[in-house]
């Protein structure tokens, strides 16, 4: 894939009204959220969840990609379709998260480094042939006392690097997650702090590294208090603070950049995004890569009963609806209260 190629597929991704499902969980995280429901984590149970979230009709009108677990892609639908195909007929981009998770990075207690690199190359060769055209790598930062330290954002920041140009060498577009976690009591404005300091880590990284911004999108936190923080942020509040952050840090070149939820209630991850992009224009396309933001409410509906499978689905479908909405920056509690 050429580097206009690998553009036109970044704002494909961040096309008016439409942002990215994240559908990528790994086999721990899925058993926890079936656990919670009373629900085996069975291969056969794990495709049908995922199949009933790719499915809903007319989801293409919000949902431009998919990010998909390595099971997942290689999975096929009831009737035997490769699940990859079902999204692509859609009109919908299959992608495929390729990290290996955050472990404990030696010598620096309370702190992660993702692992994952290693045969990276190949693999992209494979899942480029499975159907994915674009990739993902979460780094985790956490806030604490005397942490995170430089020498964690910058071994995380390298790695979100090294992997984005091996994303893009092998045609796909490589969406760049460098997450700081909410967890903790730290205000907003440590939680600011902390969010520039990385973001202009990983952009030093990634120009070294020769990553081309056109054809990158960048998945960040928003800029909100920590979830044990007494003094808990506004919207407007973190809407200002997050814009403020970005506008430091994130090149023009840059596509789009499509928040992740982080934690947050899916109200609320809805309206944070809409408040955001209220206060535009912005340089970039701002939108959605949400995981339980978007599945929570269809996850509790189905609870692997095929029957409630269009309740479900209709859940989903409103959720990518609202998104939508806060993407153009035109949510309201109507449109939440709505049930169409």
């Amino acid at each position: 894939m050429t580097s206009n190629e690998l553009e036109a597929t970044a704002r494909s991704l961040v096309a008016p009204g439409k942002g990215i499902l994240a559908a990528d969980e790994s086999l721990g995280t899925i058993e926890k959220r079936f656990k919670a429901i009373n629900i085996p984590s069975t291969e056969d149970n794990r495709r049908a969840y995922r199949e009933m979230l790719f499915t809903p009709a007319g989801l293409s009108q919000f949902i431009s990609g998919v990010i998909l677990f390595d099971e997942t892609i290689r999975q096929k639908a009831a009737d035997g379709t490769p699940l990859t195909e079902v999204l692509r007929r859609q009109g919908i981009i299959p992608g495929i998260k390729v990290d290996k998770g955050a472990k404990p990075m030696a010598g620096f207690p309370g702190e992660k480094i993702t692992e994952g690199l290693d045969g990276l190359r190949a693999r992209f060769e494979e899942y480029y042939k499975l159907g994915a055209r674009f990739g993902k790598w979460r780094a985790v930062i956490t806030i604490g006392p005397n942490i995170p330290t430089l020498a964690c954002l910058e071994a995380n920041a390298h790695a979100l690097a090294r992997y984005a140009a091996l994303c893009q060498e092998a045609g796909l577009v490589p969406i760049v997650e460098p997450e700081v976690l909410m967890d903790g009591d730290h205000t907003i404005e440590r939680c600011a702090e902390v969010t520039e300091l990385t973001q202009h880590l990983v952009f030093e990284q990634l120009y070294r590294q020769r990553v081309a911004f056109e054809g990158m999108l960048l998945k960040p936190n928003m800029v909100i208090s920590g979830k044990d923080c007494p003094q808990q942020a506004s919207t407007q509040q973190v809407a200002e603070a997050t814009i403020r952050c970005l506008r430091r840090t994130v090149p023009p070149a840059v596509p789009g950049i499509v928040f992740l939820s982080g934690g947050q209630g899916d109200v609320q991850a809805t309206k944070n995004l809409d408040a955001i992009n209220r206060l535009g224009p912005h340089p970039w396309q701002i939108s959605f890569s949400y995981g339980r933001a978007l599945q929570d409410a269809a996850l509790k509906t189905w609870a692997g009963d095929p029957r409630k499978v269009p309740a479900a689905q209709k859940a989903l479908s409103h959720r990518a609806k609202c998104n939508s909405a806060a993407q153009s920056g035109k949510y309201s509690d109507q449109l939440e209260a709505s049930s169409d």
